[in-house]
């Protein structure tokens, strides 16, 4: 199993950096998970919008599925449309990206296949499990299950036991962490910081993290130094590029491919 980075920024995108986007591959299947605000370039740069065999959204917001409109437009406008894109998510989760265009216009591109966080289902070769975590809405976190690797992914959460389950054993943690130290109280419930991310990965077992989702501006330097307090294992943080094979990740030692 091998994880392309599109973007790992929260919120909103920089100039430097796309929001959350992650590009999983397995036997030549290639699964897109949340695509946010602005990766739908970084998509293009190393393939084409036909490439994509499935989308799998771990919630509504934006900045985890709002180029999912560009990518339809891209394959149902074109002069010779591929095959409908199953594209995975929450129940409701994708109404307001859906209706940007009049349905007419990119029905045939997709097909929509809802879930409720719990479910567990398979697109291509991988396997899915999903939880239901803390968020403002309805957030899956996600396992990735294939024979040689396993990838579990928090999408948007708060604190919860759930999250050590989510990752048991896991070859990677690829986790939330919008803020470094505290979450501001009103966000409390709904968010993760860095540190708390060390100690998800750390009481999980897993074999390396991967910190994601940070505040735009936020240094990853101190997010990786608040996680590496609570975890000692392979570690980094989400940058546009970065490429990691799952199953080599157990070999690593320090930081995960110089992404800080």
């Amino acid at each position: 199993m091998r994880l392309t980075v599109l973007g790992g920024c929260g919120a909103w995108p920089t100039a430097d950096q796309a929001c959350s986007g992650y590009l999983v591959e397995h036997e030549g299947f290639r699964l897109l998970v949340d695509p946010g605000y602005a990766t739908l370039p970084r998509l293009l740069a190393s393939g084409t919008a036909d490439a994509v065999d499935a989308v799998l959204v771990s919630h509504g917001h934006p900045d985890h599925c709002a180029d999912l409109n560009p990518l339809l437009r891209a394959r149902g406008l074109s002069d010779t449309p591929p095959p409908a894109l199953p594209v995975h998510a929450p129940h409701g989760a994708l109404d307001a990206v859906l209706a940007l265009d009049k349905p007419s216009m990119l029905r045939a591109a997709y097909r929509l296949c809802e879930f409720r966080p719990g479910d567990g289902f398979e697109i291509g070769p991988f396997a899915v499990g999903t939880w239901l975590l803390p968020h403002f809405v309805p957030n899956a976190g996600l396992r990735l299950t294939t024979p040689d690797a396993v990838l579990a992914y928090t999408g948007d959460t708060g604190p919860s036991p759930d999250i050590p389950d989510l990752a048991r054993g896991a070859d990677l943690l690829l986790s939330e962490a919008t803020y470094v130290h505290q979450v501001p109280t009103a966000d409390a419930p709904y968010l993760l910081t860095a540190r708390l991310a060390g100690q998800y990965a750390a009481q999980a077992g897993a074999a390396a993290l991967l910190l994601t989702h940070l505040w735009p501006g936020t240094d990853p330097h101190a997010a990786h130094e608040a996680a590496a307090r609570a975890w000692q294992g392979p570690l980094g943080t989400a940058a546009p590029g970065l490429v990691l094979d799952l199953t080599a990740l157990g070999g690593h030692c320090g930081v995960l491919g110089g992404s800080v």
